[in-house]
């Protein structure tokens, strides 16, 4: 499928899912996140969930990473730019929903893409080659083309992988992991 038809298919499953489903999913899929290679990196990036859009709760990602002393970095959206900037999440940091319904540090530290070793991906589909299809802002391939080399890039899924995205571009960046309740996917 291309990606126009994977969000609009994606779109309806997820608006589907029940309160108990997104909570049960996302709980799975944290504990798969315990299984994977990445703790011995310390800077990792995640976005926070966007409720209206039934994201993948991060919650229980956030309390790991913090329970395992890892420096959390959070974005900030510039719209008009269409770029991300990242903050250090601290004690002290206050998180704030933006007009479009996101939430977002309002004040932290700043940490280049170049120190960011891990990054949680929110998508709406992903295929079994690593290729992803996100809302179709470009946000994340702008952000991920300019971290290290290294950086791990992982996707939170409530759904398997699609067989294949038809329209994959030369600036799509692909997947390193894909977690989903019942299966981790590598890449």
């Amino acid at each position: 499928m291309k990606k126009t038809e994977l969000r609009g298919k994606y779109k309806i499953l997820r608006a589907n899912l029940s309160p108990k489903k997104i909570e049960d999913s996302s709980l799975l899929i944290a504990n798969h996140v315990l299984k994977l290679p990445i703790w011995d990196r310390s800077f990792f990036h995640i976005f926070l969930t966007i409720k209206s859009l039934n994201e993948v709760e991060t919650e229980p990602i956030l309390s790991v990473l913090a329970g395992k002393d890892k420096h959390i970095v959070l974005s900030k959206t510039d719209f008009e730019a269409k770029t991300m900037s990242h903050v250090l999440l601290q004690d002290n940091t206050s998180i704030e929903l933006n007009r479009w319904n996101i939430p977002e540090p309002k004040n932290g530290i700043p940490i280049s893409n170049q120190q960011i070793e891990v990054v949680f991906i929110p998508l709406m589909a992903f295929d079994k080659l690593g290729n992803r299809v996100g809302y179709g802002k470009g946000f994340y391939d702008g952000f991920l083309k300019n971290c290290s080399k290294d950086t791990l890039k992982i996707g939170l899924s409530f759904f398997e992988a699609d067989a294949e995205i038809k329209d994959i571009e030369l600036f799509d960046i692909p997947l390193d992991y894909c977690v989903t309740p019942h299966k981790t996917y590598t890449f």
